[in-house]
Parts: C-alpha cells; sequence; structure tokens
C-alpha cells in the first residue's frame, strides 16, 4: 500500500527506474493529495527525462494506478529501455489486472534532409 500513498517512495522508486534502464533523469516533482472520506489521498510521481517522462498517478481508494512511461530520441531507439521502466514500476504494485497500450510514434530511424 504504501506505494499508493507515499510520493517520496514512489518518486524515488520511478528515479531508480529509469536510471537503471539507462535514462537520463532531468527533473522530478512528487505531489501528494489530500484525505477523502473514501481514505488517504493518491500521489502523483513525475520524473522528467532527457528523453522525455515517466508519470505515476495513484487512487489509493479503488488500489488503482496508472502508469506512463514516454520516450523519445531521434538519435535512437529508447523503447526497451521503456519497456524495462514499465515492468520495473508495475511489479511494485503487483496488480491483480493490468492493461497495456504501447504506442510507436514515427520512425525509429533518424530523419534524413
Amino acid at each position: 500500500m504504501r506505494w499508493l500513498i507515499d510520493a517520496e517512495v514512489l518518486g524515488a522508486a520511478c528515479v531508480d527506474a529509469a536510471e537503471s534502464a539507462g535514462l537520463q533523469v532531468v527533473g522530478k516533482l512528487f505531489h501528494t493529495f489530500p484525505a477523502t472520506p473514501q481514505g488517504p489521498g493518491g500521489v502523483t510521481a513525475t520524473v522528467l527525462l532527457a528523453e522525455s517522462h515517466v508519470c505515476v498517478h495513484t487512487w489509493p481508494e479503488q488500489r488503482g494506478v496508472t502508469l506512463d512511461v514516454y520516450v523519445c530520441n531521434f538519435g535512437g531507439d529508447h523503447s526497451a529501455k521503456a519497456r524495462a521502466v514499465m515492468d520495473s514500476l508495475g511489479a511494485l504494485f503487483l496488480p491483480q489486472h493490468a492493461e497495456r497500450h504501447a504506442l510507436q510514434r514515427g520512425s525509429t530511424k533518424a530523419a534524413t534532409a
């Protein structure tokens, strides 16, 4: 449950996952939302990457999580690194159900003029 309600702990896990995958962290913001009558507030952990971002939102009252890992770089394909981050963070929550959507935007080849 701590991953759902502790922004600092979740944020540190996001940073660790990104760095372990070989991505460059350039900024971070972790936020805890106030408690509601349904229970503790959720958290958002956002990690800015040189390659784009990692963002996690939690809803502890529903035991729900969204994970967004977006990478882009005209100099190389970072898809495997994004999958490694997603796998690492997904494993923290031990989901009973998960939906995964992967989008390939543009070409993985460097643009030429």
